[in-house]
């Protein structure tokens, strides 16, 4: 019986730690420890003894303002053998590529349960429109063009978890009925990209085109953002489709998306 409880104590601390380094983010770069045990909801006693060993063990580091953050080891761990990695070094010089023909704020996401992780942005100084995800950063996969090109390549039983949880608008144009985003998954897989105005940002439009790896799987969606105005779609998806082109063959596709 102790042993079942020694298990379970071990977990509930791997739990914790997971937790409290999933309390910093883009936003949150940097904490007090106060504010660490706040957002992870756990005592302060036990954030401050477990922050302590995370910071001894690397994962943490600890400023000389006292706030912590993550540690470069996490990092060093996270880039050993992540698939990501490798997706995202073979990404980022196609990126810099349509980064600088396109001028617009360029991404690399995978979806991550149901949600779009991002990758790599590639920010475009002087852009016209503003971009509200990060390196690193998530949306929902039902709310973005990245999202949905996605969700158009999973199976079924995953389009359909998606779509029976609570879809929450971003912006008053966030499609959330489950039967016009299902239209908007058949209709992408028909044309080979996502186009969503106002989901995300009223004042941006995303446009996403999915890039294919070995076995012609889809590993990921090259997006980029645009302004929310007329006739700002068709011109990017061209180049959008041969970036992903590049970048698919660059990890052992044979196929890709097409005009």
């Amino acid at each position: 019986m102790g042993g079942v409880d020694d298990g379970t104590a071990r977990e509930n601390l791997l739990a914790r730690a997971v937790r409290i380094l999933e309390a910093f983010d883009a936003d949150h770069p940097s904490l007090p420890v106060a504010a660490v045990a706040r957002r992870a909801d756990i005592p302060v006693p036990t954030t401050y003894r477990l922050v302590a060993e995370l910071v001894d063990l690397g994962l943490l580091e600890r400023g000389s303002d006292r706030r912590v953050r993550v540690g470069v080891r996490m990092w060093e761990l996270a880039s050993r053998s992540s698939e990501t990695v490798s997706l995202r070094d073979a990404a980022i010089p196609f990126m810099d590529d349509l980064h600088a023909a396109v001028r617009q704020h360029t991404q690399l996401a995978v979806l991550e349960g149901d949600e779009v992780l991002y990758l790599e942005r590639k920010s475009a100084r002087g852009a016209e429109v503003v971009n509200i995800t990060r390196t690193a950063s998530r949306l929902p996969a039902f709310a973005c063009s990245s999202g949905l090109v996605l969700l158009a390549a999973a199976p079924v039983d995953v389009q359909e978890r998606v779509l029976a949880s609570p879809l929450e608008k971003l912006t008053p144009y966030t499609v959330t009925d489950p039967a016009e985003l299902r239209r908007q998954l058949a209709e992408t897989r028909y044309r080979g990209f996502a186009a969503v105005r106002g989901w995300v940002h009223v004042q941006a439009s995303g446009v996403a085109v999915p890039i294919h790896g070995p076995g012609d799987q889809v590993v990921a969606a090259l997006s980029v953002i645009i302004p929310n105005e007329e006739g700002r779609v068709a011109p990017v998806v061209p180049a959008l489709m041969a970036t992903a082109r590049g970048i698919g063959r660059a990890l052992g596709a044979t196929a890709g998306p097409t005009a």
